[in-house]
């Protein structure tokens, strides 16, 4: 019931503790009808200011100038009523009021001018300097583009006030000024204090991560621009007082070549397309919407379905067409306000912009939107060389493609592709009608070949089975042509396959030697394929090695081309390399002796068919799986040197796009080997050649994993960072089969971004994990460790409600294990402790109490007695004095689990948890003033810290911190804390830790005053 002025009050701090949104606003509403039943100036005035900072914060600014002319009023009427808070708030909102009038187009300019003059004079009746004043001038002549470099220096060069925005607001609108202005790079240097954290509000630096987005992008800090993403995003999302940096963090996307990233945030922000109270804001979000659903018309995705404005389905041309009018007619209403064309200029700007970056960023996180934008790049990679031409006479077309896929160029898929669309096109005229028809064969061949490339795309996206299919139905094809050596070359393909599909060890993320997608499909995937590997058939290759022979020594010449009898040895020599990695165990062990043996006389006949028949490509793939089986069995020195071999002959013959795949396996053996600065630079040098060829079915995955891994075992944690993120971005264009391998990433990669004290990072991207988990499949394991990691990233980022309710998400979870049930204890504890510090007390009490339970079946004494220690803390932090029996309390049941893990199992850290509960004990009774208890407890504490060594010291320097502070301060007894402090700095010297001497030092000298 509202129906004193205390309940009113009690109302409006509740309300003030909610987030901003639609039920604080709603209830801010109410309150300033509860308080005007009230004769109370100073309880009313209140009221509104409350309504107020609601609209502010909630995209309703609109409304702010009609409540602050009631504050206005109160405070003309009765000032006396307003606390010092309420005065100083009252001439802080008139810069809101002129903020908002700006944004609103139906509001005349002369109105805003007339406000900023009414600021003015009240600021200098209080004797207020003008700084602020001149800064809503500046706001001003920016937004209608005149006389902006007069307006900023007048407000640049005025001292600061009291009443000034803050630091870290002036720096993001500096920095602003300076992007409008066209100079990045001063802009981003005006920005480092902000967007370092050095300097930081409210609203900072997640508004100007926003906004720093593509000066970062054009300025080539794509790093920076990644993080500033994934941080900033987290903050404004769904936040309709932060509509504008959605818009623009969608931009970003746009232009950073993440569109189906972009979608997904259209998506999770389709409200905002509601929030009309601050029109400026709005303007700014449609226009960053329309500059991604833009690019996506041009792209040719027109019928796309999207998100768009509640109640409606879209596309992207519907949605292209309701943002055009509606951002345009705003747009209008400013200029014609402004008698200016400052903003539909801004605005035409921002929609002429093209991507920034010739590949899109991989920014660590997946985007489930859209997955036919995801499987491949909107922006297309670029070869850096030139590429094949297509001849325009069709016989010359399939010839050259047929050269070239003899040869394994990659460049013989775009022709082959080009093949199909014409043959589909023309018909079989196209053949009957070419002037070399007789060298180009029949139509029957033509298909024949056509379904071949087709099983080979399969291979490539990992489709194994359609592949399998798609090759017997190409070896019919040719056989019906009377082509045997082809039909026999595509159905031997078929057997191996299905091989591929299997986990069948080939993990290394750069396969087994093979060389092209015209080959076996031998091992090219990015990871690891789930399911059971199946046998090799072992009969149904050696019939075809012998229908190989025999039509090799067909009457009347060789029914079978020599590249399709190698291609019989491959699969065969693949199918042996398949079986045997299966069977290796680990070094130094030997390998099974039949499936060693059949792999070396598999080997060795393709090789010396390949050296016999000149064809130095196949030659090279039957050295690269000698140099994986020896670098799997632990002779890394053999696989290097048979590989650079292989490099140098691909080289010396005059094909390097044979060469990544040997410098993705070399890198491996290197990184195996424990040499990961040349892991790396090997690495690179196979991605390098890879995208230089527009090699398709490069494994660039598993190859940017492994250098991400090299690059952290290095150190160089911003190499290792870009390369999972992108390994990660490169998993996810595989499509769902390789879900699972990309969730594995992402947690490598979140796991770097924690370890470099990045947390928000992390937690942006442990969160795109768990939200597509459905994606990778039941991997139980794998997505209870992102849970656990983004709890415990929620944690460090204070927010305490999100970490609780990840950690009973994982409780759940949890409750279905039925191994390591130890970990039930430890999320309990976690818990508990997340929960009190969201101030959810009665549940944070249930969860303290489940852990204690869980303790005596499952026992972890080291988070349970951290999560009671805890609890003692909050509760004299939260209650003082009246808390220290409830925190004696659960200092007392820490020690009985402590001495009940010590009966069952000595605990090796067990001074550590006595001298951590004696060290709670001495800071409760010190809260309540009890001083000689709190005195002899750090004594204890300082004691019982001794028993842990030299590792204990730096807890043992901060319990003498306490004690000297108990004992000079509170009991002064300034001499005997001094001496205690002398010898604490001398043993911390002695021990190194120059920082704890630094700090009992400092605290010395302060006695001493």
């Amino acid at each position: 019931m509202l129906d004193t002025i205390d309940a009113v009050m009690a109302a409006l701090r509740d309300n003030d503790a909610r987030p901003y949104g639609r039920q604080r606003t709603v209830t801010a509403e109410e309150l300033v009808d509860a308080a005007d039943q009230f004769d109370d100036t100073g309880l009313r005035a209140m009221a509104l200011l409350e309504l107020m900072e609601a609209y502010e914060y909630d995209g309703e600014r609109s409304k702010a100038p009609v409540v602050f002319a009631r504050v206005l009023r109160l405070w003309d009427t009765d000032p006396g009523s307003f606390g010092e808070w309420a005065t100083q708030q009252v001439f802080w909102r008139f810069k809101w009021v002129a903020t908002s009038l700006l944004g609103t187009p139906d509001v005349p300019l002369a109105s805003v001018r007339r406000w900023h003059g009414e600021m003015r004079d009240r600021y200098r009746a209080a004797g207020h300097g003008l700084q602020p004043y001149y800064a809503q001038r500046f706001h001003l002549a920016a937004h209608i583009g005149e006389d902006v470099q007069d307006a900023y220096e007048l407000w640049a060069a005025r001292p600061r006030t009291e009443l000034s925005d803050c630091h870290a607001c002036e720096v993001r609108a500096a920095a602003s000024h300076l992007v409008r202005q066209g100079d990045d790079a001063a802009a981003l240097e005006a920005w480092r204090p902000v967007l370092s954290g050095e300097s930081t509000c409210a609203e900072e630096p997640h508004v100007s991560h926003a906004q720093a987005l593509l000066p970062l992008l054009r300025q080539g800090r794509l790093d920076e621009a990644r993080s500033s993403h994934l941080v900033g995003y987290r903050f404004a999302r769904g936040k309709s007082g932060l509509a504008r940096s959605v818009g623009q963090h969608i931009e970003f996307c746009a232009l950073s070549g993440n569109e189906p990233r972009g979608l997904e945030i259209l998506a999770e922000n389709r409200d905002l397309f509601g929030v009309t109270g601050d029109p400026s804001g709005r303007l700014d979000f449609l226009t960053g919407v329309e500059v991604l659903i833009a690019g996506l018309e041009r792209a040719g995705h027109g019928a796309l379905t999207v998100s768009g404005p509640p109640g409606t389905s879209w596309t992207v041309d519907t949605l292209l067409a309701h943002l055009r009018t509606e951002a345009d007619a705003l747009a209008a209403r400013f200029d014609a306000r402004n008698g200016t064309p400052a903003v539909g200029t801004r605005r035409r700007d921002r929609l002429a912009r093209r991507p920034l970056l010739a590949e899109p960023l991989a920014l660590g996180v997946r985007a489930a939107a859209a997955p036919e934008l995801a499987a491949v790049p909107v922006v297309p990679a670029v070869p850096v060389r030139e590429a094949e031409p297509e001849p325009d006479d069709f016989a010359a077309l399939v010839l050259r493609a047929r050269e070239l896929q003899l040869l394994g160029h990659p460049d013989a898929d775009r022709l082959w592709r080009r093949i199909g669309e014409r043959l589909t096109a023309e018909g079989e005229a196209a053949v009957t009608g070419a002037a070399d028809a007789d060298r180009l064969g029949t139509v029957g061949q033509l298909r024949a070949e056509l379904a071949e490339r087709r099983a080979h795309a399969a291979l490539d996206r990992e489709d194994w089975e359609e592949g399998a299919t798609e090759l017997r139905g190409a070896g019919d094809l040719f056989e019906r042509e009377g082509l045997a050596g082809r039909a026999l070359a595509a159905r031997t393909r078929a057997l191996v396959a299905v091989l591929v599909g299997d986990n069948s060890g080939n993990d290394s993320g750069n396969g087994s030697g093979n060389d092209s997608a015209d080959d076996s499909g031998d091992g090219s995937g990015d990871g690891n394929a789930a399911g059971t590997a199946r046998a090799v058939d072992w009969a149904a290759l050696d019939a075809a090695l012998a229908r190989a022979e025999e039509l090799a020594a067909a009457p009347g010449g060789p029914a079978l081309a020599d590249d399709d009898y190698l291609v019989v040895l491959q699969c065969r020599a693949y199918a042996a390399h398949h079986e045997l990695v299966l069977a290796l165990p680990e070094p130094p062990e030997e390998p099974p002796a039949e499936q060693a043996g059949r792999f070396a006389l598999a080997v060795a006949a393709y090789r010396e068919a390949a050296a016999a028949r000149g064809s130095v490509r196949r030659l090279t793939v039957a050295r690269q799986y000698a140099a994986d089986v020896a670098a799997r069995q632990g002779r890394i020195t053999e696989a290097a040197e048979e590989l650079r071999t292989v490099i140098a002959e691909l080289e010396e013959a005059g094909q390097p796009w044979h060469t990544p795949r040997a410098y993705g396996l070399l890198g491996q053996a290197l990184l195996q080997n424990g040499e990961q600065a040349e892991a790396v630079e090997v690495l690179h040098r196979a991605l390098a050649a890879a995208a230089r060829w527009a090699d398709e079915s490069y494994p660039f995955a598993a190859t940017y994993l492994m250098a991400g891994h090299a690059s952290a075992h290095l150190g160089d944690t911003g190499a290792a960072i870009r390369a999972l993120s992108e390994a990660a971005g490169r998993f996810d264009r595989k499509g769902p089969a390789a879900a699972g391998d990309a969730a594995r990433t992402r947690l490598q990669l979140a796991d770097l971004l924690s370890g470099a004290d990045r947390t928000a990072d992390a937690v942006a991207v442990l969160e795109s994990v768990l939200a597509d988990a459905a994606a990778a499949g039941p991997e139980d394991r794998l997505f209870a460790q992102a849970r656990l990691d983004l709890a415990r990233g929620l944690y460090t980022l204070d927010e305490y409600r999100d970490a609780a309710e990840e950690y009973l998400r994982l409780a759940t979870l949890l409750e279905g294990w039925t191994e390591d049930l130890h970990l039930r204890t430890m999320v309990a504890a976690e818990a508990a402790v997340a929960l009190a510090l969201a101030d959810r007390w009665e549940a944070a009490h249930a969860a303290r109490s489940r852990a204690l339970a869980a303790q005596e079946q499952w026992p972890q004494t080291g988070p349970v007695s951290a999560m009671l220690r805890q609890f003692a803390r909050l509760v004299v932090q939260r209650e003082g004095a009246d808390g220290l029996e409830q925190a004696l309390a659960r200092l007392a049941e820490a020690d009985a689990v402590r001495e009940r893990a010590e009966l069952a199992e000595p605990e090796a850290d067990a001074w550590y948890l006595r001298a951590s509960v004696h060290y709670e004990r001495a800071r409760a009774y010190a809260v309540a003033d009890r001083y000689e208890e709190a005195l002899t407890e750090a004594d204890l504490a300082i004691t019982a810290y001794e028993a842990g060594g030299e590792r204990a010291e730096t807890p043992r320097a901060e319990a003498v911190r306490l004690a000297a502070l108990i004992e000079g301060t509170d009991l002064g007894r300034t001499s005997a804390a001094r001496a205690r402090l002398a010898a604490a700095v001398e043993r911390c010297r002695k021990y190194g830790l120059e920082e704890a001497a630094e700090i009992l030092a400092d605290l010395r000298e302060r006695l001493a005053d």
